[in-house]
């Protein structure tokens, strides 16, 4: 009698019989809804141009339903196409690997958690297959001169190839939460030049004077109107470090403080909020926990890599952080167990 029920459990990474509630799925709906409304708010009553942060909630929400769906049917399949076409959009995008550190940083850390998570989804036959492709697109980045996306990519692949390890999910993504938040932090203290003892200068030759101004742009920006920003898509406008006339990338280069300038804090909440949305929905998935913690690792490292850049300014990023979050989070239809601890 006590094997019966050991042995499931065992097979299912620990994780509690029950079916799973709707609670993250819900605080998707409210969070998303809340980005999109405070959006029009912040540019109601000036010359904003709020399309782009509709744009970005749409492409979250789109990926993730599409990643939900597929991940059901095809949880091997779907991760490990959906980590190819990243990585084949990073090699061919406009911006190339290295032309543009944001989105290229981007693409090649989802597609990293993408295909490692189709490696600990496959069945055991196939997994050094996926192992070796991942370690590719590592490999493809250190060769072409990408380093965030070396570095991103190559932090996901070793997270993923230790998360066999826990036996619990929680404090794990505890951990992810707590990397965002100093990342943030880390960032704002820069752009308000309080810096203990003042920023090394091996830092900020490889931030680049240049971001640095911006950030402080942003910044300063930002505390004019904390509540509403300035709106939404003006920053190009307002900063002296911004070349004019301004181009179609004249953003700060990080998103919380691009938040920050155009929604003011409320904005920078519900950028925090999003990504804590995410994290609750892996703690609440159905899928074994190293797939979770994958996906954990790699949207931490996207959330990093957004801090430093303006990867989330373009909508393949946005779409393909919701599709892997999706993919991590989806049930199959044969699954009635409930989330892990």
């Amino acid at each position: 009698m006590t094997s019966s029920v050991v042995e499931p459990v065992a097979r299912n990474h620990g994780r509690p019989a029950g079916g799973r509630d709707g609670a993250s799925d819900v605080a998707g709906v409210l969070v998303l809804g809340g980005c999109a409304v405070w959006a029009l708010i912040a540019a109601l009553g000036r010359p904003a141009r709020p399309e782009g942060v509709l744009l970005a909630v749409l492409a979250v929400a789109a990926g993730y339903a599409c990643g939900r769906i597929a991940g059901s049917l095809l949880p091997v399949a779907s991760a490990a196409a959906a980590g190819l076409a990243g990585f084949v959009l990073a090699c061919t995008s406009p911006y190339g690997l290295t032309g543009h550190e944001g989105p290229g940083a981007a693409q090649l850390t989802l597609a990293t958690g993408a295909v490692c998570c189709a490696a600990w989804a496959a069945p055991r036959a196939f997994r050094p297959a996926l192992w070796l492709s991942a370690a590719a697109i590592t490999l493809t980045a250190v060769v072409s001169g990408a380093t965030a996306g070396a570095a991103a990519g190559g932090a996901v692949l070793l997270l993923s190839l230790l998360a066999a390890r826990p036996r619990r999910r929680l404090p794990a993504l505890a951990g992810c939460a707590l990397v965002a938040a100093v990342a943030v932090g880390g960032t704002w203290m820069v752009a308000e030049d309080a810096v203990p003892g003042g920023l090394p200068s091996t830092l900020r030759t490889r931030l680049t004077e240049h971001r640095i101004g911006l950030w402080q742009d942003a910044a300063r920006i930002g505390a004019t109107d904390p509540v509403r920003g300035a709106g939404p898509d003006r920053f190009g406008e307002l900063s002296s470090a911004v070349p004019q006339p301004a181009g179609l990338e004249a953003k700060p280069h990080s998103a919380p403080l691009q938040q920050a300038a155009g929604q003011g804090l409320p904005g920078v909440a519900l950028l925090g909020a999003a990504f804590g949305w995410l994290l609750h929905a892996l703690w609440r998935s159905p899928r074994p926990t190293p797939v979770v913690l994958t996906a954990g690792a790699a949207l931490t490292a996207l959330a990093v890599v957004s801090c430093l850049g303006n990867a989330l300014s373009f909508s393949q990023i946005t779409a393909g952080a919701g599709l892997l979050a999706g993919l991590a989070t989806a049930r199959r239809p044969d699954d009635g167990s409930g989330a892990l601890p």
